[in-house]
């Protein structure tokens, strides 16, 4: 308290030349040139708007970054339909999707010499999604499962490595299932032992008669942050078609909950990140790629404060801490990515009957 009271008043006896002085000063520093800040727009998943991932990149840039949210690949790309050419430079996609938006020819090529190939998981590569006749559109950023979550104190663990015991009276009424058919359809596919990459016509009714059970023994279908809310506060016991992206980021204040890999397997996400073909700033575009996909940017992305998962660069494991590398089972991802699947990519005419019988499904 002293010292401020002593500074204030030796601030008082200035001369006035040295008033005048600072005033020349103030005078020279409003008239130099002051360099703009330069702007990039960017269409992406909620895990992208933590000030903890986004600000490091636009300090080190002087840039800021327009963040526009969205879910759903279909509803990302009527925003683009509906903007002019060059409104967006940076997109983020689910990475079975990446291929709809070549064909719409709305992602630059980025060079191979400028991403880190050689650090991305093999598994999470997707070389055949992300790219197209040897030109690279995307990057695979980030994956996790859509698998079962739990409350292990409230469930037998044992019981949750068997995705069949999710139909069983055990658990009648304790579970809530995420309300997304394409990762839904494809857990009820593998439970009934087929392969997410050939769902066909002919698996529905199998597939349909399993996802009415599922809803007749579930308490809820809901989105992720009712499923979320339900399992923390204790409402249900399971989510299924939750992962680490649901428990991850809450077992600090909630050690009780869990997440599994089922013996028969389970669903794989990924999304990835491209550059904007239109884009009148390709160049700043490509750079903030690299930084989301540098070990640094990976970590942060992968303990985004909307939710966790996996990096899709290996190399961010140097940059995370023990305690959040074990709630993201970083030892485990071998056995994991052996064990599971990507989303089923459905033709046009099957992806309707996939989303017919869901929405039957949810009235029934």
């Amino acid at each position: 308290m002293t010292d401020l009271i002593a500074g204030i008043s030796a601030r008082r006896f200035l001369t006035s030349a040295a008033t005048l002085a600072l005033a020349a000063a103030s005078v020279a520093l409003t008239s130099a040139p002051v360099l703009a800040q330069d702007e990039l727009n960017a269409l992406v998943w909620c895990d992208h708007t933590d000030p903890a991932l986004i600000e490091p990149f636009e300090k080190a840039n002087n840039v800021k970054v327009n963040l526009k949210e969205y879910e759903g690949t279909g509803a990302g790309l009527s925003i683009i339909d509906q903007s002019r050419p060059g409104d967006w430079d940076v997109l983020v996609i689910d990475g079975v999707d990446v291929q709809r938006a070549v064909d719409k020819d709305i992602l630059a090529e980025m060079p191979a010499d400028a991403l880190p190939n050689a650090d991305i998981f093999p598994e999470v590569r997707m070389e055949a999604n992300n790219s197209r006749d040897g030109k690279i559109y995307a990057v695979t950023e980030k994956f996790g499962y859509n698998t079962v979550s739990y409350d292990k104190t409230k469930v037998d663990p044992a019981d949750m490595k068997d995705m069949s015991k999710l139909w069983s009276d055990k658990y009648k009424g304790r579970i809530a299932v995420y309300d997304y058919y394409l990762p839904m359809i494809g857990l009820t596919g593998i439970d009934l032992g087929k392969a997410t990459a050939s769902l066909s016509d002919a698996d529905m009714p199998a597939i349909k008669d399993k996802l009415f059970a599922l809803k007749a023994n579930a308490k809820q279908v809901s989105d992720v942050v009712s499923s979320q809310t339900a399992l923390a506060t204790g409402e249900v016991d399971i989510v299924f078609g939750g992962g680490e992206w649901l428990t991850a980021g809450l077992v600090k204040d909630k050690p009780n909950l869990d997440w599994t890999i089922p013996e028969q397997g389970a669903v794989r996400w990924a999304q990835s990140i491209g550059v904007m073909k239109d884009s009148t700033k390709k160049d700043l575009a490509l750079k903030f790629v690299q930084y989301i996909v540098s070990p640094e940017g990976q970590a942060r992305l992968a303990t985004s404060s909307c939710y966790w998962a996996m990096p899709a660069n290996a190399k961010a494991g140097e940059h995370l801490t023990a305690e959040q590398k074990t709630a993201l089972r970083w030892d485990e991802q071998a056995d994991y990515l052996k064990r599971t699947q990507l989303y089923p990519i459905p033709s046009a005419e099957l992806d309707a009957k996939m989303q017919d019988a869901w929405t039957e499904m949810l009235q029934h």
